[in-house]
C-alpha cells in the first residue's frame, strides 16, 4: 500500500507519527494495521479516557465473561482487557520498532491515574504493567506531577521506558528531562544497557490555547484578544528549544550518549483543534521539527492527510519569537504558572473522573456476567 503524501512528508521531516487512540476493535478489524500501512503510523498512545470509551465495545464481552466466570475483580479484570490490547499493539508495531532501532514501534500504558501523587504506588504499577505486558516495544505513562518525578527516576533506573504525560509548562518540561538523566544515571550504576532504554515527553498544546484563550477573552482588551491561539504553539516551541539545550549541547548528555543513552524526545499530545476558528492541521504542520512525535487523533490524522502543507522545520529558531509572546501575554495580565497548575490538576482529574467510570461500568458487567454464569 502507499502512504499517504503528506504524513510521509511529516515522517520524512524528522516527526513520528503517532495514533492517540487503541481499542480491541482496531486490532481487529484491520484498522490499526491500515494506519501503519497507509499514514505513516510508527505508534500508540492511550489513557483513561481512551480507555474508557473503548472497553464499551462488544469485543470485550466474551473475555470479560471469562474474567468474572474466575472471579476477577474490577481492578483485575480491567488490567486484563487493558494490557491485552496493548500487547497485541506491541506485536502489531513489532516491524517498525526493529526497522527504527527501538525509537518508534511503541505502545503507551499509563499508570492508574488515582497514583498520580503517590511516588510508591506509581513506581510499584510501573514495574508490575511492564511484567505483564512483557513487550520490549512498550512505555510505560506517567504523570509529570510533582510525585510523578521522582518516580520517573526509579523507574528509568530499572531499565523500564517510560511516556512523562501531562506537561504543560518548560518550567516542568526541565524537571522531566533532569528526572530522566538522573534515571539513566542510576540504571548505569545499576549496569542497565542504556541504549535499551527510551522515554519521550508528553507536552499538551491545545488545552493551553484553550484555557488561555478563554483568560484573554475575558481580559477583552485589544492587546489581550490580538495574543489568541499563540500561547500553545510558542510554549511548545520554547519546550523543544529546552530540549535542544539539555540534549544536544549540555555535558551530562553527552557523557551518557557515549554509552548508549538516547535523547527523551519531545511529543505533542493534545493535538486535536478545540477551537474551530482555527486551522484543523494547527499543531501539526505548525510543530515540525526533528526527534519529536506527534500523537494524534484520528481526525487530526485525516485533515492532515487530506490537506496538511508540511514546509519542513517549524520550530527550530523560533524561541525568541515565542518567548515574545509569553512576555505580552504576561503583560496583559496572564498568570502563566496559575494556568499550568490548573492545566495539570484538571488533566489528573479528568484521567481520574474516566478511570472510576470505566470501573464502574466493568463493576456493572461482571456482575452482570457473574449472574449470567
Amino acid at each position: 500500500m502507499t502512504q499517504n503524501a503528506n504524513l510521509a512528508a511529516l515522517s520524512a521531516a524528522g516527526v513520528s507519527v503517532w495514533l492517540d487512540d487503541l481499542s480491541r476493535a482496531r486490532l481487529e478489524t484491520g484498522n490499526l494495521a491500515e494506519l501503519v500501512a497507509e499514514k505513516s503510523v510508527v505508534g500508540v498512545t492511550t489513557n483513561p479516557s481512551i480507555f474508557q470509551a473503548a472497553l464499551k465495545g462488544p469485543e470485550y464481552q466474551a473475555q470479560l465473561h471469562e474474567l468474572a466466570g474466575r472471579g476477577a475483580g474490577v481492578d483485575d479484570t480491567v488490567r486484563a482487557l487493558t494490557t491485552d490490547d496493548v500487547r497485541n499493539a506491541c506485536d502489531l508495531l513489532a516491524p517498525q520498532y526493529t526497522a527504527s532501532g527501538g525509537v518508534d514501534g511503541r505502545v503507551s500504558i499509563e499508570v492508574d491515574p488515582r497514583l498520580a501523587h503517590d511516588t510508591e504506588g506509581t513506581v510499584a504499577q510501573a514495574v508490575e504493567l511492564w511484567k505483564i505486558v512483557d513487550r520490549p516495544n512498550l512505555l510505560i505513562k506517567i504523570p509529570a506531577t510533582l510525585a510523578g518525578l521522582p518516580a520517573i527516576t526509579r523507574v528509568i533506573a530499572e531499565g523500564i521506558s517510560v511516556n512523562v504525560t501531562l506537561i504543560f509548562s518548560v518550567a516542568r518540561h526541565r524537571a522531566v528531562m533532569d528526572a530522566y538523566l538522573a534515571g539513566l544515571e542510576a540504571a548505569r550504576a545499576a549496569g542497565h544497557d542504556l541504549s535499551n532504554i527510551h522515554s519521550v515527553a508528553s507536552f499538551f498544546v491545545s488545552r493551553v490555547d484553550s484555557e488561555i484563550d478563554a483568560r484573554l477573552g475575558a481580559l477583552g482588551s485589544d492587546a489581550a484578544v490580538a495574543l489568541r491561539g499563540q500561547a500553545g504553539l510558542a510554549n511548545a516551541r520554547l519546550a523543544y528549544a529546552a530540549y535542544q539545550e539539555v540534549f544536544e549541547s549540555e555535558n551530562r548528555f553527552t557523557d551518557l550518549a557515549l554509552l548508549g543513552a538516547r535523547v527523551q524526545r519531545p511529543l505533542w499530545a493534545s493535538t486535536g483543534v478545540k477551537d474551530p476558528a482555527y486551522p484543523d492541521t494547527l499543531y501539526v504542520t505548525e510543530l515540525v521539527a526533528p526527534n519529536t512525535v506527534n500523537t494524534m487523533p484520528e481526525k487530526t490524522m485525516d485533515a492532515v492527510a487530506d490537506h496538511g502543507t508540511v514546509t519542513g522545520d517549524t520550530i527550530t529558531g523560533t524561541a525568541a519569537a515565542s518567548q515574545q509572546v509569553f512576555d505580552a501575554l504576561t503583560a496583559v495580565g496572564i498568570d502563566l504558572p496559575a494556568v499550568f497548575d490548573k492545566l495539570e490538576s484538571e488533566g489528573v482529574e479528568k484521567f481520574e473522573a474516566s478511570w472510576n467510570e470505566l470501573l464502574e461500568a466493568i463493576s456493572t458487567q461482571l456482575t452482570a456476567a457473574a449472574g449470567k454464569s
